[in-house]
């Protein structure tokens, strides 16, 4: 019993708790409006705290501080482009995707140009990114379980799919939204005690900047938890400096392309456009995810160079100083807490990541379950599907998806949450971006040039990504959107300049997601 009541077991048992009594309470779903947009129903401030949640999965929560920890200035500027994004979303996006209304990403292509090749081939693109980003959700779970309450890797990686199967399969988009909506105000409000325990402890920004930067030597007390036995080696300098990551010009402008216009792409973030009740509200949802994140970029950072403060003074608690290395960057937001607060904030923050993986991982789980159940079965196989048995076959796909994902989750042990979800924007930025930019704003886009842009765009992220070693030293990207993200436009734009059938229909679209709107949201 003592064990149980140990703030991080506590904080822990009552998010879940909360957990099953939302999805409890939103477990009716009669109809797939129900199920897959909540019935179009939430307003903008419940959609716009569940998009933040959403879009502040584990790499905000851990992997920003994480990365600014481990790289400095180079970990930093992933928050910059990260913020750049939510922005282009909410300006050229946002209220036309809401006008148009539907169900799923690929709904989108498939009305657009009516067309089962298109929605076909969205549907690929969607299974993988939501594939690219789940993974890092997972390895964050399975890392904090393994780390804190010493389980197996193995073991987080099927407990979290567990829950994730219980959550979406139940609650649907109705009881995802609302918990996401929780889920990142438990977030923000861990961050906010860990910035107030900083500054009130003396840990203020430039000071701390300024003894970081002139630190170069050994790390003490860091020997026992080295593989060889050997104190740390730290400079300081090249910690504060740039270039150390992205060490040229181009590697930057790469990743800012990816990671800025990377948003605009990603399935789940789409998706929770379609449950505001208009587009008036949809923006509004946007405006306020943007001011969430930027509240939630601003701490992580500090929050980064905090860590590596105490990681550096050698007065740590050990058990600190071990979690540091032994978790690496991944674990630097849990380690950074313990030794600001003890127990009890280290417990919040705990409750907090895992909030921050369900929250992500609810999205991605029902964004997919509606390509497989809606875009798939329902098209493909079973064309006069009643509402009730679309219902169950979304709820089916949650099973076979956790599956999926757990299996993801397994290959990707050793990897960095953040740059692992950096790839994932690549591959989105790559893709959809060029597709609902386009398809938004050109009445030239035609359905095969939507189709090869998909295609294209995500042969060559993935080929950049995993074979980058077979490149030319020069094409060599550790973020590759500035080559990827230019392919993905051009081959939308030039095989429909080619093909110029566009859609007889396409004023009657375009009128329909740019028209004025007189509602009250």
């Amino acid at each position: 019993m003592s064990t149980f009541l140990e703030p991080k077991f506590l904080l822990t048992l009552i998010l879940m708790g909360t957990i099953v009594y939302i999805t409890y309470l939103t477990k009716r779903n009669a109809t797939a409006s129900d199920y897959f947009v909540g019935g179009r129903s939430f307003g903008w401030f419940t959609n716009g705290s569940a998009i933040g949640g959403d879009y502040l999965s584990a790499a905000t929560f851990l992997g920003i501080a994480g990365l600014t920890y481990q790289l400095g200035y180079d970990g930093a500027y992933y928050a910059f482009c990260f913020s750049i994004g939510l922005t282009l979303l909410a300006i050229f996006v946002a209220g036309p995707l809401r006008k148009f209304g539907a169900y799923t990403v690929a709904d989108f292509l498939a009305y657009r140009f009516h067309s089962r090749r298109a929605r076909l081939a969205a549907v690929a693109v969607v299974l993988a990114i939501s594939g690219f980003y789940a993974a890092p959700q997972l390895l964050g779970a399975a890392q904090i379980l393994s780390m804190f309450f010493g389980t197996s890797y193995e073991f987080g990686i099927i407990f979290t799919c567990s829950v994730m199967i219980f959550y979406v399969g139940i609650g649907g988009m109705k009881g995802t939204t609302l918990n996401q909506a929780l889920e990142l105000w438990i977030r923000l409000g861990a961050f906010l005690l860990m910035v107030g325990a900083a500054i009130w402890g003396g840990l203020h920004y430039q000071d701390i900047l300024a003894s970081i930067n002139e630190f170069k030597g050994t790390i003490t007390g860091t020997s026992s938890f080295t593989a060889d036995g050997k104190d740390i080696p730290f400079d300081g300098s090249v910690w504060t400096g740039t270039g150390n990551y992205f060490p040229s010009f181009w590697q930057t402008i790469s990743m800012t392309i990816g990671l800025s216009l990377g948003t605009i792409g990603l399935p789940h973030i789409l998706l929770r456009f379609y449950t505001n009740p208009s587009a008036k509200a949809a923006r509004r949802s946007a405006l306020m995810a943007i001011g969430i994140a930027s509240a939630f970029f601003l701490f992580a950072v500090y929050l980064g160079v905090v860590g590596r403060s105490i990681f550096l003074t050698g007065n740590a608690d050990p058990a600190v100083v071990k979690d540091l290395i032994a978790g690496g960057n991944n674990m630097v937001v849990p380690s950074t807490a313990q030794a600001l607060g003890g127990e009890w904030l280290l417990g919040l923050v705990i409750a907090g990541a895992f909030a921050a993986v369900f929250s992500n991982l609810s999205g991605l789980f029902i964004a997919s379950s509606g390509a497989l159940a809606h875009d798939l079965y329902a098209t493909f196989f079973r064309k006069n599907i009643t509402e009730k048995e679309r219902v169950i076959a979304g709820k089916a796909s949650i099973i076979v998806l956790g599956v999926l994902y757990g299996i993801l989750g397994l290959m990707v042990k050793e990897a960095s949450i953040g740059h692992l979800v950096a790839l994932a924007f690549t591959v989105a930025a790559s893709t959809f971006t060029p597709i609902f930019i386009l398809g938004i704003w050109w009445r030239g886009m035609t359905e095969k040039g939507a189709i090869a842009g998909l295609v294209l765009g995500l042969v060559a992220s993935m080929y950049m990504i995993f074979f980058k070693t077979t490149l030319p030293e020069f094409l060599q990207f550790n973020v590759p959107g500035i080559i990827t993200v230019p392919i993905g436009f051009l081959s939308v734009y030039i095989v429909s300049k080619l093909d110029r059938k566009v859609p007889s229909d396409v004023n009657e679209f375009m009128k329909q997601v740019h028209s004025k709107e007189s509602e009250a949201a």
